[in-house]
């Protein structure tokens, strides 16, 4: 083990530190102290490689001396935090399931509000209105990421983007990409001063998704899995926009509708062939 001062063997259940980790699972948790976890070296590599560095790192004590480890170890410390050597009932204590990631990393979360937003930082954003599902949600900021998108802006009453489930599908892209976070007013006065098209996905639009003519910065709106966007977002959108169904489906997962609509009306012409 190391000599560091910041560096402990932690075996007790009942450790203060292995409590507040434990209680990052819930909302409540994550508000209260402003961090959340994120689970697996390969995640919070990621972190690292976006210039975030672990307020909390753990890890198995029998893998102290992996490079990853090493490496993460190194950041932690050198940023002012605090790493736990654990075993595997402490693991599991920590990520409440058996058989957890040999790592897990606590994260400062940054709230961005709207106000933040810069049109001019990428070709596209993407907004989601009243999205409830973790999964969805982590998955959408990680197709984000991959077609280079802006941001990926919350509306209204959202689940949160820093739960475990949500970075868990985000695959690390939750580090690459801005969340923004507001009111349903507030998008609103930001689709007011929008430079370029805000376009919305609803059933009831004629207009077939990739023939529609938009304008770069390109705000995509996608609405709650269950009742899609409010009146009030589908008014203030310049292009509604319908993704067709031939088959006895009459709707997709709002993940991939967001990925179908990203990459259908969001990549440029000339790269779309790879």
């Amino acid at each position: 083990m190391s000599e560091h001062p910041r560096v402990r063997e932690v075996t007790s259940l009942s450790n203060a530190t292995v409590k507040e980790l434990r209680a990052l699972h819930d909302r409540k948790g994550r508000r209260e102290s402003g961090l959340f976890l994120a689970e697996g070296a390969r995640t919070a590599l990621e972190a690292l490689d976006n210039g975030r560095a672990p307020e909390i790192l753990v890890y198995h004590r029998e893998g102290r001396e992996r490079d990853v480890v090493r490496r993460l170890r190194f950041a932690c410390l050198e940023a002012g935090g605090e790493c736990l050597e654990v075993d595997d009932a402490v693991l599991a204590k920590i990520a409440r399931k058996d058989n957890p990631q040999s790592v897990v990393a606590a994260f400062r979360w940054t709230r961005r509000p709207f106000a933040e937003v810069d049109p001019a930082a990428a070709r596209v954003f993407v907004a989601l209105d009243r999205v409830r599902d973790p999964g969805n949600l982590g998955t959408i900021v990680r197709t984000a990421d991959a077609v280079g998108a802006g941001g990926v802006l919350l509306v209204g009453d959202t689940c949160d983007p820093a739960s475990v489930e949500a970075v868990r599908a985000s695959m690390g892209s939750i580090f690459a990409v801005p969340v923004f976070e507001g009111s349903e007013a507030d998008f609103l006065a930001l689709a007011s001063r929008w430079p370029g098209s805000v376009v919305g996905t609803a059933l009831p639009a004629s207009k077939h998704y990739r023939r529609a003519d938009l304008r770069s910065p390109i705000l995509l709106v996608m609405g709650n899995e269950q009742a899609g966007v409010t009146d009030a977002i589908a008014a203030a959108c310049t292009d509604l926009v319908r993704i067709p169904m031939q088959g006895r489906a009459d709707s997709l997962n709002l993940a991939i509708a967001t990925a179908v609509a990203l990459y259908g009306i969001a990549e440029p012409e000339d790269t779309a062939l790879g």
